[in-house]
């Protein structure tokens, strides 16, 4: 039976990450908590909206209500990366060359390794940012679709339109699809070759997490009683064919899932604060948590695949150990 090494914190978690693979837990109010040879606290931003993991560079960027953005590394380290005065940061990410990118009302801002900023106005506001994997660009959700932007080239963004209100973004690991979570109950996405339209309906809720197995041949979501994921190994994605529904719960929502870093397996988290392990192959499950309290709001596994930290809408957050 896995361990769970608790850590009962005050307020929501936005992000459960592993930082040099020290747990680290970032809450609303901007505090940054991490268990390393005992419970250790930063503080960030004076009150937290937005986080992003930048895995290549591994540090948690972070944005908040006081207009600034911050890059979080292991040991404590906090460093300012921009500000945007008095203005909510309601969005953030990281790119190629230790880029990263964040959003205000209806400007999206792209700062430079070297400080250099480049500004780009959206008629609407900017709900989520995403880099691309390959080459420097980065995409934006909007209302009625998402764009695409070139920061380190002049020339037009590619607009790629479906009606609707847009309030997430992710590429697939190889760079070929987009997709974005919508204020319906619904994804969308596009092969970015040809622009052809992909939609993924059904959920009973909205789609708050999404996470891309290690190759990008499957991309896990929330929304339902299930884990519910699509396939992406075919030139097309998903169209014409059925998602796996995982770990199924008749009493409880999927609020957050989190892929493993080699295996096809994902970690699933509930509304009740319930963790279980699913095998895409054929979806045996394993117990990770029990319920606790508030639903699962950030999930992830450590390089050496053997731990997982979460955190909870309620603070209740922890370190999974599965080698246990």
């Amino acid at each position: 039976m896995p361990t769970v090494a608790p850590l009962d914190l005050d307020g929501h978690c936005l992000a459960a990450v592993f930082l040099d693979n020290v747990p680290h837990f970032a809450l609303a109010d901007g505090a940054v908590h991490r268990l390393d040879n005992g419970h250790k606290t930063i503080q960030a931003n004076d009150g937290l909206l937005s986080t992003f993991h930048d895995a290549a560079n591994d540090r948690l960027i972070t944005g908040g209500e006081d207009g600034k953005i911050f890059a979080v590394a292991a040991g404590g380290t906090v460093n300012e990366l921009a500000s945007a005065g008095k203005k909510w940061i309601t969005s953030v990410s990281a790119g190629p060359q230790g880029a990263i990118a964040y959003a205000t009302g209806k400007t999206a801002f792209v700062r430079f390794a070297d400080g250099k900023t480049k500004e780009f106005a959206h008629p609407r506001s900017v709900e989520g940012l995403a880099f691309s994997p390959k080459g420097m660009r980065f995409g934006v959700a909007r209302y009625n679709g998402a764009t695409l932007h070139f920061p380190a080239a002049e020339g037009k963004p590619v607009e790629l339109d479906w009606a609707g209100a847009h309030t997430g973004i992710t590429f697939s690991p190889d760079g070929a699809f987009l997709v974005t979570t919508m204020q319906e109950n619904a994804l969308h996405g596009w092969k970015l070759a040809d622009g052809k339209h992909m939609r993924m309906t059904g959920y009973p809720g909205k789609v708050k997490s999404l996470s891309w197995s290690v190759k990008g041949k499957w991309l896990a979501s929330s929304g339902a009683p299930a884990a519910i994921v699509w396939p992406f190994s075919g030139k097309d994605g998903p169209m014409g064919k059925a998602p796996l529904e995982l770990g199924t719960r008749g009493n409880a929502m999927v609020t957050s899932v989190a892929c493993h870093p080699s295996q096809d397996v994902v970690a699933v988290g509930y509304d009740d604060g319930m963790v279980m392990a699913v095998r895409f192959a054929d979806a045996k499950e394993v117990l990770l948590r029990r319920p606790g309290k508030g639903a699962i709001t950030a999930m992830m596994w450590d390089k050496e695949e053997r731990r997982v930290a979460f955190g909870s809408a309620a603070g209740d957050c922890g370190v999974i150990d599965i080698s246990a």
